[in-house]
């Protein structure tokens, strides 16, 4: 059984005062990739720290060597490609290759309010979509081509320049998180992963057995879109965030607990879960020593 173990460290702490000393025991913990999530303000966090997510994987970059960084998840909401095309060329330099984007259409929560006037409206979802179908492949250009021009319904690019492309090749990757069929299809054909967290209309009153039939619908869905592009569904990779399921953070309680989590969901085909980094008095609390050792031992109790 192939499985990769990740984390989620929300920028939530002075980079002085604990923040980098969370990514470099990502490192030393053996985790495959630490994310961060890209938004100006999430949720519960609303009114406490949160920093931005470039300035702090770059910071973690330069002070990691081997852990493979990322976003979990970008998205249009505050985003323009051309200039973050530029920001994702100069991480993925500084990281030595090891950057990942994950990008997504993004909510409704403060990253779709905060740039408004008072008279407008947020983006509806189909608008968030549209957005996203076009933001991905010109963003696909941008970090492919030496000089992009382009005139879209919602972006453009006047001989935008990214010289000398990225470290890795053709492109850094990137890992599309979508469960609706227009999603699903921009990742069969632009990504190199796909993401979910699951149904969110069963997070609330769903049980465990019902999450695992609905991630299998949309594993069903992205094999189709994947088909349907002549592409094979095994080249990319499927990434589970967890604490969006019905079984919240349960599946960190325990060791035993986790492994049972995380072998069933590596037989519905996924091949890397991700769980968020514990931070006290949240929604993610939960035991440090727990969480380490799920780091350090749940995969060799997987193969």
């Amino acid at each position: 059984m192939s499985l990769r173990l990740s984390t989620v460290i929300l920028p939530v702490r002075r980079w002085h005062e604990g923040g980098r000393d969370q990514w470099l025991r990502a490192e030393e913990l053996g985790f495959h990739t630490a994310y961060t999530y890209d938004h100006l303000a999430w949720r519960s966090f609303r009114d406490g720290p949160w920093f931005g997510a470039v300035p702090t994987l770059t910071a973690a970059a330069a002070a990691t060597e081997r852990v493979r960084l990322g976003t979990l998840v970008t998205s249009p909401n505050f985003r323009h490609p051309v200039t973050l095309a530029k920001e994702l060329l100069s991480l993925d330099d500084i990281s030595g290759g090891r950057l990942t984007l994950g990008i997504g259409a993004g909510g409704n929560g403060f990253d779709a309010t905060t740039l408004l006037k008072a008279d407008q409206e947020p983006w509806t979802p189909r608008e968030r979509a549209d957005r996203l179908g076009e933001f991905v492949p010109l963003l696909d250009r941008l970090l492919t081509e030496d000089s992009v021009t382009y005139e879209g319904t919602f972006y453009s690019a006047s001989e935008a320049r990214n010289i000398p492309g990225c470290v890795q090749r053709p492109r850094l990757p990137f890992a599309v998180a979508a469960t609706g069929p227009r999603g699903l299809r921009l990742a069969a054909r632009h990504g190199q992963a796909w993401v979910t967290t699951g149904d969110p209309k069963l997070f609330e009153n769903g049980t465990p057995e019902e999450s695992r039939e609905a991630l299998r619908g949309q594993l069903e869905k992205l094999g189709k879109a994947c088909a349907d592009l002549g592409r094979d569904m095994s080249e990319l990779d499927k990434i589970l965030l967890t604490g969006f399921t019905p079984d919240r953070n349960r599946p960190l309680a325990s060791l035993d607990a986790f492994v049972d989590f995380a072998g069933r969901h590596a037989e519905l085909g996924f091949t890397e879960i991700v769980v968020h980094a514990p931070i006290p008095d949240s929604v993610f609390a939960t035991d440090q020593g727990v969480f380490e050792q799920i780091a350090t031992e749940a995969l060799s109790q997987l193969r």
